[in-house]
């Protein structure tokens, strides 16, 4: 009987914890104590342009000139053309770079292949069912082999003379 009532409390406690979702807003971690005021922007104030014919045609969904743009007001900020934003194609100065790169041609599904082939590696090297089971990634793990000792590649490229001034000082170990 009790074990009747275990099994029923714990159903009603999951059953409350999934439907505990919410709006953005009401979604507070631990250690804040209210929602997160940058999340919200605010709106330009109203102004009559000089020339109606510069307002832009309504679109369902389309943008508002009284919309925030921050990556355009942080270029304009910062002294640049916010007009820049949009794409413009491949930079004069990258323009070598791309076509070197893409010289025997290039695959348009590599990120899909790429993909599938990582999961597969995984799968051979991980542990895939105890990754579904604990809801955890086996990513770090299955590749610690391959991973890069930052610090201890800094300090044999220091002690081989390189040039590392922007680096901060190596750790000893």
């Amino acid at each position: 009987m009790r074990t009747l009532a275990l099994v029923i409390g714990l159903g009603i406690v999951t059953g409350l914890g999934a439907c505990s979702g919410g709006s953005q807003l009401n979604n507070i971690k631990a250690d804040q104590s209210g929602p997160d005021e940058f999340a919200i922007l605010p709106t330009r104030a109203l102004a009559m342009p000089p020339d109606l014919s510069m307002l832009p045609a309504p679109t369902p969904g389309g943008t508002n000139i009284t919309d925030p743009t921050p990556q355009g007001d942080a270029v304009a900020a910062l002294g640049g053309n916010p007009a820049s934003l949009a794409d413009q194609g491949i930079g004069a100065a990258d323009q070598a770079l791309v076509a070197q790169a893409s010289r025997l041609g290039t695959d348009p599904q590599i990120r899909a292949r790429l993909a599938q082939s990582d999961a597969e590696w995984r799968a051979r090297n991980g542990r895939r069912p105890l990754e579904r089971l604990f809801g955890t990634s086996a990513y770090l793990r299955a590749y610690a082999p391959m991973t890069l000792d930052a610090a201890a590649e800094q300090l044999r490229w220091q002690r081989a003379g390189a040039i590392t001034s922007t680096a901060p000082a190596p750790v000893a170990r």
